[in-house]
């Protein structure tokens, strides 16, 4: 089962009437630009060694007994918990872990449990601490609120009690996880959801070149329509009218506008490193992997590092892909930061 669910101002005015002001022309489109892009290459960024404090968030829900129940996302924690904390010094008293077969209500995968947890994970943060999180679960979508989506819609994650609390939006992650980090401090974090993709609103995508994804309208409309072909032949009206958004919007350019807008307001100076196991449009599948059930991002994950140790970011990225296409996946995981990254540099979490 797919991880988805689904003017004026009046000052101006009379400024504009006063003669002194005509000789102070407004600044040309091309001249605001150029300051926006250079305030953007200011921001004082750093790569975190990962040597300092280190803590993990690590949330599986299956939604059993509800509507639309996955299986194999409380393994995904197994696995992805146990990987860490043996191969990365992560202790397990800075450890957090939330599952909904947990009868202790503290630990329940809630809304109001998770922001918490959100809380404590970034709280007290400094240069060069590690910081973890992995989310394994429901991934939906709403209208998009401030226009920095690409697809038109933001992302966001589906605790175990979304239905009577709520969603949690990706512009709220960012608020929560992203924002409050000082310059250099890692946090890394993997959402195995559908449309995860921007799920953290992270400015800088990387392609399997290792190279930062630029404008692309036209690739864009063609991968849009191909979602929406796909979506019709299945009969998914969610994803056909997902598709068919964000082909208007990269017909008109809407995409590029929403890319650069990301980019200019929330590139950081914290080092943010965000995989996601689809693109925004995309599904995450749950799978079954050496006869376990599994998110397929959580067992390539796992796979590749175990095979390989030392590898750079972009090896990661294509080894991760190339998994899940031997395994029939048509999903596109995704590697995101906060700030430009050299992606031959090793892994480091």
């Amino acid at each position: 089962m797919p991880r988805d669910y689904d003017e004026e101002d009046p000052e101006y005015q009379e400024e504009e009437e006063q003669p002194e002001e005509e000789e102070q022309p407004e600044e040309e489109p091309a001249e605001e630009e150029e300051k926006e892009a250079e305030e953007e290459e200011e921001v004082d960024w750093a790569y975190s060694t990962c040597q300092g404090n280190k803590k993990a968030v690590f949330i599986g829900i299956n939604y059993t007994g509800g509507s639309a129940p996955l299986s194999g996302c409380h393994n995904d924690v197994s696995n992805l918990h146990e990987f860490i904390t043996t191969n990365y010094g992560y202790d397990e008293a800075e450890v957090k872990i939330f599952l909904d077969d947990d009868e202790d209500p503290e630990t329940q995968p809630t809304r109001e449990n998770i922001i918490a947890a959100l809380h404590w994970l970034v709280e007290g943060a400094s240069q060069d601490d590690a910081l973890f999180l992995h989310y394994s679960g429901h991934g939906g979508t709403q209208a998009d609120a401030d226009g920095d989506e690409a697809d038109g819609t933001d992302e966001t994650i589906c605790p175990i009690d979304y239905e009577t609390n709520g969603q949690i939006v990706d512009d709220e992650l960012h608020s929560i996880l992203v924002k409050p980090l000082p310059k250099g401090c890692r946090l890394t974090v993997i959402f195995d959801a559908c449309h995860s993709g921007s799920g953290l609103d992270l400015p800088y995508t990387y392609g399997t070149d290792g190279e930062v994804e630029t404008k692309k309208t036209a690739e864009d409309t063609v991968f849009a329509l191909e979602q929406a072909v796909k979506a019709h032949g299945e009969g998914d009206m969610n994803a056909l009218e997902l598709a068919a958004r964000q082909m208007s919007l990269a017909a008109t350019g809407g995409t590029d506008a929403a890319k650069e807008k990301t980019k200019k307001t929330r590139t950081h100076p914290a080092d943010v490193v965000y995989l996601s196991g689809c693109q925004d449009i995309q599904y995450s599948a749950d799978a079954t992997e050496d006869g376990r059930a599994t998110g397929a991002l959580s067992h390539a994950f796992v796979k590749t590092l175990t095979d390989n140790p030392e590898q750079s970011y972009h090896e990661l990225l294509v080894n991760i892909r190339e998994i899940l296409v031997e395994g029939n996946y048509t999903q596109i995981p995704q590697l995101s930061s906060s700030h430009p990254m050299d992606t031959s540099l090793g892994f480091i979490i």
